[in-house]
């Protein structure tokens, strides 16, 4: 099981570390492209947080469940307006199961590398395929790994850097773990986190999906659906069960 990184002071300023996540366009952008997808059914959400994208989805007239490791975040959720309209379970999202069948199941934000083994990731991917009615959706919103972008001899890499937020990943190859390290000014004082991550790339992935009994239907670069490519740097990928 993945360690619990999230207290209430995180869960409480989630949106003050992640000013970009609450983008209106981005937000209408993920939600549109799940919706579309959920169609007349209902979604599931791994690891639904404090429900950036649960709740506009529920408004949107999506019946929304959610798995939630962090009790400091699902706290913050169920605080939020709308937030009786979900159900919310404590859990990991790889061996937590509903009983209920969904036509989508998602799964974004890297949150897939909060699992720091290959085996708790091949189990999420079996619990997704688990909770999907016949022909339903798995989507993953994940980053692809810049380790093209790493000089000779170096481990780590800056991968944003604003006045208030320094964020760079220390790789070790050897494991296939990054640990991410940030730094923000939040109302002037400092916060700090280091967290592990097991990266992966999406032919990585798309051999989960396949162990799992799903098959790859979308690839994109985007939430607005833009063609994925060689530097494409995240990726949204679709697997679908089969009928």
């Amino acid at each position: 099981m993945p360690e619990d990184n999230f207290d209430a002071s995180d869960a409480r300023h989630y949106q003050d570390l992640w000013p970009e996540l609450f983008e209106p366009e981005l937000v209408g952008s993920t939600v549109a492209v799940l919706a579309d997808m959920a169609g007349s059914g209902a979604a599931l959400e791994f690891g639904i947080g404090t429900g950036r994208i649960a709740l506009p989805l529920s408004r949107r007239g999506v019946p929304v469940s959610g798995i939630e490791l962090s009790a400091a975040m699902l706290e913050r959720l169920r605080a939020e307006p709308g937030a009786s309209a979900i159900r919310a379970t404590r859990g990991d999202f790889a061996t937590t199961r509903l009983n209920q069948r969904f036509t989508l199941v998602y799964l974004i934000r890297n949150t897939i590398t909060n699992f720091t083994t290959q085996d708790e990731q091949v189990e999420a991917f079996r619990n997704a395929a688990r909770h999907l009615e016949p022909a339903g959706f798995f989507v993953i919103e994940n980053y692809v790994p810049q380790l093209q972008r790493l000089p000779p001899g170096e481990t780590t890499q800056v991968f944003t850097a604003t006045p208030t937020h320094l964020g760079f990943e220390e790789y070790d190859l050897r494991r296939q773990i990054a640990i991410s390290h940030h730094y923000w000014q939040i109302e002037g004082e400092l916060r700090t986190r280091s967290t592990p991550h097991r990266y992966l790339w999406p032919s990585e992935l798309d051999l989960m999906a396949r162990l799992a009994g799903l098959s790859l239907r979308e690839r994109w670069s985007d939430w607005a659906r833009a063609p994925f490519t060689g530097d494409s740097r995240e990726h949204i990928s679709v697997w679908q069960k089969p009928i």
